[in-house]
């Protein structure tokens, strides 16, 4: 293929992930507007008790139990699930061709690291998918990374070009893939420590666990905020790595290893926050919607890094391409 080829094959890959992305947040927030969720387990149906062999008691349930039809909620969501899924796949050929086409990895611009990004957002979200049932957090992951991809295709995007002398390091391949893992947990935890702050809402109005309405289908507001620490967990020692393999490659490229850069102290407070959050979440008193308030700020202070430095702020690390 051509280098037009290739730009016009991923970009057309970048927009059909849109499109399916679209489709998958139509479809679990339909999920959603179903009203509660209800749980299809054949516990809730009448069990009959036999007598198996050697006289043990074997419990059987009607055979139309299994082939009860799914809700119209869990179906939706099923469907979205599905659709999230390809559109990780598309937009991974994406980015793949965006790559073939610079002759490089694809993380030269803002462009390239926002559509990276929300890869890094999807792949977090649908690996963590298979051990737990996420699909309740679907719309609220779906949602953002639309966002940042439409923001990416209409405001970001550049033409592929080389790459500055001070990128041209395997260190880039180093920090940067640190770095967008990082984006993707930090994303989710977000997305979680913000709805455990909606439904302990929904909770304290309502009296009790138990809720009604819309919020009645997420898992109550302490079992978000322990979603919300394991994610933190898992990301916050892969951040430090990406601050420190940082500062090894800056003292390639530059001769130091801290500048206190504008880029270089986002990163660090960054990191405050998170170590914050990790310090509250064991410390009584601090758990619960406090904690909560400390993710949602170490994230903004993640788009600061990202958003404020490299499009705002003269710095040795704006590399925007814009």
């Amino acid at each position: 293929m051509t280098s037009v080829q290739l730009a016009q094959a991923s970009n057309a890959a970048v927009y059909a992930s849109m499109l399916t992305l679209t489709l998958a947040m139509i479809f679990f927030a339909a999920s959603f507007a179903s009203g509660r969720r209800r749980s299809t387990a054949t516990a809730d149906l009448p069990a009959r008790i036999a007598e198996g062999a050697g006289g043990t008691a074997v419990i059987t349930r009607p055979p139309a139990v299994a082939d009860a039809p799914l809700e119209p909620g869990r179906r939706s969501a099923n469907i979205g699930m599905s659709l999230t899924w390809l559109s990780f796949f598309t937009l991974l050929v994406g980015v793949v061709l965006r790559g073939v086409w610079a002759g490089r990895v694809p993380w030269g611009n803002m462009y390239e690291f926002s559509i990276t990004a929300a890869l890094g957002v999807l792949g977090v979200f649908l690996v963590m998918s298979v051990k737990r049932d996420l699909r309740w957090l679907g719309l609220f992951v779906v949602t953002p990374t639309l966002l940042w991809l439409g923001l990416a295709v209409t405001v970001l995007y550049t033409e592929a070009a080389q790459l500055v002398p001070a990128l041209k390091s395997y260190w880039l391949v180093i920090h940067v893939s640190a770095a967008i893992i990082c984006f993707g947990a930090f994303t989710l935890a977000a997305a979680t420590a913000g709805l455990s702050l909606v439904r302990a809402g929904v909770e304290r109005r309502q009296g009790t666990t138990d809720v009604r309405g819309w919020t009645s289908r997420m898992p109550t507001s302490e079992r978000l905020q322990v979603l919300t620490n394991r994610v933190v967990a898992f990301s916050f020692p892969l951040w430090t790595f990406a601050v420190v393999a940082g500062a090894i490659w800056a003292e390639n490229a530059w001769g130091r290893y801290w500048g206190w850069d504008p880029k270089e102290t986002w990163a660090f407070i960054t990191w405050v926050v998170f170590a914050a959050y990790l310090h509250a979440r064991s410390t009584a008193g601090w758990r619960g919607n406090r904690a909560s308030w400390i993710a949602l700020a170490g994230w903004v202070a993640f788009l600061i890094n990202y958003f404020g430095v490299n499009i705002f702020v003269n710095s040795l690390h704006s590399y925007s391409g814009m």
